[in-house]
């Protein structure tokens, strides 16, 4: 078996005095999508964030292929996996392309500057996200979901071990969340690389992921396959309102139920 991409033992995170998750024993192998689900305020972006090591845990470890982040060093682990976060910032003006190119820079020694080859990944990248035809725009012009599209591009040419995405899907329209998805599902596939996302959309991580991580407050979760996991009785309490699952052949669809 492969070794994870990802392992936390007896994990402990909070913000502000509020638990999010305690004793959380998580492994990530290659070729594995987990969705991080639970209501606002809960501490998905949180847990996120410590699981890319941008902040420390309360208690317990976290490995990235097998090293702390202490003994991998910054670049080292920007090798192995790539935050999509869920805000963008751009302060000062750049061209789209050169946006992407920052995912390079891991990959680039430190007095040099990015190779042909680089640009040709950063150009492959904006093919794959649609955008092959704004390289030259300024970053500020772009709409939201252009944004969007050019973080995971940024993302892609990272080409990490391991992705974490924060709502890959904001400001998105429904071709493009499933593109996306798609994209992204297909280059873990490719790579045998692990994918770990923060989602909205249950519907959409039923079909993406085949593990899922419920937050349900106060440190408390659930963590297993997605099959086993998302029903109708464990999602009316992780989002405190009632769903039902509608059968199409094979496929559960989750709907909320309308109360008068």
């Amino acid at each position: 078996m492969s070794a994870p991409l990802l392992a936390c033992r007896h994990l402990a995170v909070s913000i502000s005095g509020k638990q999010v998750v305690r004793e959380l024993n998580l492994s990530l192998l290659p070729d594995q999508r987990l969705a991080i689900l639970g209501r606002n305020g809960v501490g998905k972006t949180t847990l996120l964030h410590t699981l890319a090591g941008l902040r420390a845990p309360d208690a317990g470890e976290i490995k990235l292929a097998g090293d702390s982040y202490a003994t991998l060093g910054a670049r080292c682990a920007a090798r192995l996996r790539g935050l999509l976060p869920q805000h963008q910032g751009d302060a000062f003006a750049a061209s789209v392309l050169e946006t992407v190119l920052i995912g390079r820079h891991p990959h680039v020694s430190r007095w040099d500057w990015e190779s042909e080859t680089d640009v040709q990944l950063a150009r492959a990248a904006l093919a794959d996200v649609g955008l092959a035809n704004l390289a030259r725009r300024s970053i500020q012009t772009l709409s939201g979901g252009e944004r969007q599209r050019v973080a995971l591009a940024t993302l892609l040419v990272q080409q990490p071990r391991l992705y974490l995405l924060d709502e890959p899907l904001a400001h998105l329209d429904l071709n493009h969340q499933i593109a996306m998805l798609e994209l992204i599902g297909q280059r873990t596939r490719a790579d045998h690389a692990a994918l770990a996302m923060v989602l909205h959309d249950v519907n959409l991580a039923a079909r993406f992921s085949d593990r899922v991580l419920l937050l349900y407050g106060e440190g408390e979760h659930e963590l297993g396959d997605s099959a086993d996991l998302l029903d109708a009785g464990r999602l009316t309490r992780l989002y405190g309102h009632p769903l039902r699952v509608l059968l199409d052949g094979e496929r559960r669809w989750f709907v909320p139920e309308i109360q008068a």
